[in-house]
Formats: C-alpha cells, structure tokens, sequence
C-alpha cells in the first residue's frame, strides 16, 4: 500500500519551472526576471565574511536587516517581515490567514504562487480576469470582495503582463475595502516603475490603511536571487507576528542576511542599473513592436508580449530555446500565445530579437 498524503498535495499546483538551464554557458537567460547585473564585490564579501560562522544558527530576531530597512524606509523594525524570498511571505501569510470557508481574490494572470494559497489552506481563490490592456481590473476586485474575504492580493507592478497602476488607483481601491480584509500590495518590481515615481511613494498608503502590506524583495533590483531575501512593510506589527507563529525558526541564512544589509548601502549603483535596465526595456519594446507584435507597457525589468494569431507558442519557445534564448512561455503563466521575456544585457536583448525574428520568419 502507497504512504497516503494529505488532500491538499494534491491541490496545490506545481510552480512553473524555466527550462534549458542545462544548456551550458552561452544561453541567454531571460526567462526568470533575475538581474543581469552581478551583485557588487562588497555585497559578495560581506556575504563571504559570515560563512566562518556558518557553524552557527544566523540571528533569529534578524535586527540588523531589520534596522538597515527601518532606517531606508522609517518603519518600526517591529513592522518589518522577512522571509527566503518574498513567496515565502505569500506562503506563510495564506497560512496565517486563510482556512476552509474563506475567500482570497486576485488578479489572473498574475504572480504563479498566488494559486498555492488557496490551495494550501483550502479557502476559496477567485480569480478577476485583467482588462484589455492585461492591467489589473480594480473595479471587479473589489466586486468580488466579501464578508468571507480574509486577503486580497495586487501585483504591481504585475507579473507575468509587465503592467502597473498608478497609485492613485490603489488608493481610490483601498478605500472600497473593509478593514478585515488583508491587502498585499506586491511590489516586488516597483523600482522599475515609472507609473509609480519613487519607491518611497506607496509608503503614503500605509499610514492611511490599517491592513495594508507591501510586499517587495532583494531577488530583482539588488540581484541576489540566489539567496532569496524578501521583505514586507506592514501598516501594523499583527501581521508580522501571525507570519512568524506559523513558519519555521531561522528562515533566512546569515550569508542572505549579510549581503542585503551591504546591498542597502549601495542605493546610488541601485539607482544606475535601473536607469540602465529601463532603457534597455524601452529598446526591446520598440524591436518587438517593429516586428509588428503587441507589447504591454511595461514598468518592471521584463516585457510581455503577445504572439500573432495561428503561431503555437510553443514552437516559438522551442526556437528561441534552440537559438540560445532562454524565455517564459504564457501558457504556463496563465494566458497562452504570449511571452515573458527578462530585460537582458544589450547583447542578449539584441540577441533575443534578432532569434525572434528569425522564429517568426520560420512559423
């Protein structure tokens, strides 16, 4: 007889993997919206430092990252989550929210962890289709909000479609949710947003709504996806707590700890490599427009696109991978016919497009 797992294994989807990893050095890696910007020689160091100590468990009140982000941000240390990645906030916080009866409302397509937490908890996710312009549809989220909504979660800037809200909007939206009614506001990309001027902009929203997070992370502007460093900023200190009760001890290593708190040090080259990176975004858009395909405004470090009616995607995704040109296919994303594809270097955005053309050509 087969060991006998619990229900939810089998309702929890599987993350959407990138593949071709194995495809050696010359690939340009463009599938998982990490940065083509190595993380600087002090960032390196300061995580190398600690790895002596590494017979050791890391900081378990992680005060010192929590004190360089209340310094950045002025917030209470006490209001500042962390967790191994920003997913594992998301993860943690369904758990701390969410149980059989109750509903969690977000966007679709958005952020592919998102199904998980219904899933995981057994609570009710509705899914609100985006608009026309594969922007987020405020209007119907709040519709969908109920007295059995325990969490609301937006992606904005949105991913897979690029896309983002000013934060007008947000507000004009937060306004039409009850106070028990948990919103994430997921930031991970907001350093690349235009629409959204600085990053110390949506920190307004927080002192005018009780139970508001927002949800941001190391993995993209500071390039240390490797170590997997999330953050949250939260209106009050209850929802950090209910985070940490349900969640292992030590989830954040010394080495990630370390290199994001020397990171933080570092905001004027921050500053340089979006510069850099949005108008290499606005270069990429232009050649995938000219090639005579939709493009979603972008306002994060990737572009998203829609391919002409009658090409299979994956025949398309097949031929980049063939050409050394790793992206994300929209079907596993949650709308099929379009790609994700990761602001690269210049050399392999030029790379890309010139592969893409020459896929099109063949299909």
């Amino acid at each position: 007889m087969p060991i006998e797992f619990a229900a939810r294994t089998r309702r929890i989807p599987v993350y959407p993997l990138a593949a071709g990893y194995d495809l050696g050095a010359d690939v340009a890696m463009l599938a998982s919206n990490e940065s083509c910007f190595a993380p600087l020689p002090s960032v390196v160091e300061a995580a190398g430092r600690v790895i002596a100590g590494a017979h050791r468990y890391p900081d378990p009140s992680y005060s010192p990252l929590r004190r360089a982000l209340a310094d950045r941000y002025g917030i209470p240390p006490q209001r500042i989550a962390l967790g191994n990645g920003s997913c594992d906030i998301l993860l943690h916080a369904g758990e701390a929210l969410l149980e059989p009866g109750a509903e969690i409302v977000y966007a679709w397509p958005a952020f592919s962890v998102y199904p998980h937490l219904a899933a995981a908890s057994g609570a009710r996710a509705i899914e609100v289709a985006l608009d026309d312009e594969d922007r987020h549809d405020l209007d119907a989220i709040a519709a969908e909000v109920t007295v059995a909504t325990r969490l609301v979660l937006i992606c904005n800037p949105n991913n897979p479609t690029s896309t983002a809200l000013g934060l007008e909007e947000i507000d004009a939206f937060l306004k039409r949710i009850p106070g028990h009614v948990c919103v994430i506001l997921d930031e991970a990309y907001c350093e690349f947003a235009l629409a959204l001027g600085d990053t110390y902009a949506s920190l307004e929203l927080l002192r005018k709504y009780a139970n508001l997070v927002l949800l941001r992370t190391f993995s993209k502007v500071y390039g240390l996806a490797g170590l997997r460093v999330g953050y949250a900023l939260c209106a009050t200190e209850d929802f950090r707590i209910a985070v940490d009760q349900v969640r292992q001890p030590f989830y954040l290593n010394a080495a990630a700890q370390a290199a994001a708190v020397e990171a933080l040090r570092h905001q004027d080259e921050v500053e340089r490599r979006v510069t850099e990176t949005i108008a290499e975004r606005l270069e990429l858009e232009e050649r995938v427009r000219a090639l005579g395909l939709w493009a979603a405004r972008s306002d994060a470090n990737f572009i998203w696109l829609h391919l002409p009616e009658g090409v299979v995607e994956a025949e398309v995704v097949s031929g980049l991978r063939d050409r050394g040109v790793l992206v994300r296919a929209g079907a596993a994303l949650g709308r099929d016919g379009s790609l994700r594809v990761t602001v690269g270097t210049p050399a392999e955005n030029e790379r890309f497009g010139d592969a893409l053309a020459d896929v099109l050509r063949g299909v």
